[in-house]
């Protein structure tokens, strides 16, 4: 068996919410089970209130409804504690790429706290499945685990069962996927882009945009023939990881002004 070599803790994380939109919707509730190196694992998991009505579209798939977070902490009052659990860890999860990340890393910007993404390294177990298999998160455990998930949409049970389809991977495919974060990150990598929502991406090491009418214009072109751009794209309705990673393009361009 191909167990999984581990040089620092990971998290594999699972995010229940009140929607998919990174820049409007809210967590709900949030788990996370860190796997250390020595393979002892610890669990943190908590139902958040969004401050916001859960619709009834996404408690039909989560089953959390109002009344079930109305006496749960805030985001504002849990996160720094998910901050410090998450402290030197790499991060998987399954669409945690396209998802999980991208949001909680916008629910840290809403509250004031930076979640620093530098040399972590992030396995999304949904690419290495779908690369292999294209299927869905419970098809994935039954394919893999031979095992129903029977509390699916229940973050923790989400999250257990994704690092045991992790682990099943590693031994299905032990002649073509290492057993190590590093190459893992490595073969689930997305292309390379700027901001997590993938308005701007990176091309030849420069950005560009990757929506609307400037699509695949550079976005220092832009920002310099059209400076109102700038102005509107930080008054509409984005997520505040692009508008951040605008800013600081907008702010460099203007240090080198000269």
């Amino acid at each position: 068996m191909s167990a999984l070599q581990l040089t620092r803790p990971l998290a594999v994380i699972d995010l229940e919410t009140t929607g998919t939109n990174v820049a409007t919707d809210r967590i709900i509730e949030i788990a996370v089970i860190k796997v250390m190196p020595d393979r002892s694992v610890q669990r943190k998991v908590k139902r958040i209130n969004p401050q916001m009505p859960i619709p009834a579209a996404s408690t039909a798939i989560h089953g959390i409804r109002d009344e079930d977070v109305a006496d749960a902490p805030t985001w504002k009052q849990a996160a720094n504690e998910f901050r410090q659990f998450l402290e030197q860890c790499d991060i998987a999860g399954y669409n945690s790429n396209r998802f999980d990340i991208p949001m909680l890393v916008e629910e840290f910007l809403r509250v004031g706290l930076t979640f620093d993404v530098k040399d972590r390294r992030f396995v999304d177990v949904q690419k290495i499945f779908h690369l292999m298999e294209k299927r869905t998160l419970s098809a994935a455990y039954k394919f893999y685990c031979d095992k129903d998930l029977t509390n699916a949409h229940s973050a923790e049970a989400d999250a257990v069962a994704t690092f045991e389809i992790l682990e099943a991977q590693l031994e299905r495919y032990a002649s073509l996927l290492k057993a190590d974060v590093d190459a893992l990150a490595q073969f689930t990598k997305e292309d390379e882009y700027v901001d997590f929502a993938r308005r701007i991406v990176r091309q030849n090491g420069m950005e560009i945009f990757n929506f609307g009418k400037y699509k695949g214009r550079a976005v220092r072109d832009v920002l310099k023939s059209e400076p109102q751009y700038y102005d509107w794209m930080m008054k509409a309705e984005f997520p505040l990881n692009t508008k951040e990673k605008l800013t600081e393009i907008y702010h460099d361009m203007m240090l080198k002004k000269p």
